[in-house]
């Protein structure tokens, strides 16, 4: 039995950031699993779950020991389930610390033999989130060289004017 990764979000989208943590983090786990947040009270995601994992897939087929589920709930509870011995997150700048070691500490109270490992994307995504991929989407900006381009399209889609 290898070691067992759960990358968490809501991933709406995914953007080329998360794809550069996933390929880190494949590099340190024996196996992946990426795990899309359904719902959550702070977020209102502009893309169903079933469309989040379609293009989590679609962009990450060629990659092996990787797979995508939705989960619903305490992540800890998630992780628990799949037998995984780590929570990976991606830490753009500073500004992330204070919020994902707060989530550390909280789920680690939840859950102690839980590590968690953050990841430095490329310098070329440090500033990259979903939020900005849909602002800049929204009013018509290019985001061609910050997502998948099957999110490229969905965005177009989805914000035709």
């Amino acid at each position: 039995m290898g070691t067992k990764g759960v990358y968490p979000g809501t991933f709406d989208p995914i953007t080329n950031g998360h794809l550069d943590v996933i390929k880190r983090a494949l590099k340190i786990f024996d196996e992946l699993i990426v795990a899309v947040a359904k719902s959550s009270y702070k977020k209102n995601p502009i893309f169903t779950v079933e469309e989040r994992i379609y293009f989590i897939k679609e962009t990450t087929k060629n990659l092996k020991n990787l797979s995508v589920e939705a989960f619903d709930g305490l992540l800890v509870d998630f992780i628990r389930e799949k037998k995984a011995v780590a929570i990976v997150r991606g830490l753009r700048a500073v500004s992330d610390y204070e919020f994902e070691l707060q989530l550390a500490h909280a789920n680690r109270r939840l859950f102690k033999e839980i590590e968690t490992v953050f990841l430095m994307p490329s310098e070329e995504y440090s500033f990259l989130s979903s939020s900005l991929v849909k602002e800049i989407a929204y009013f018509g900006g290019s985001v061609k060289s910050l997502v998948p381009p099957v999110v490229e399209k969905a965005l177009k889609n989805k914000f035709k004017k």
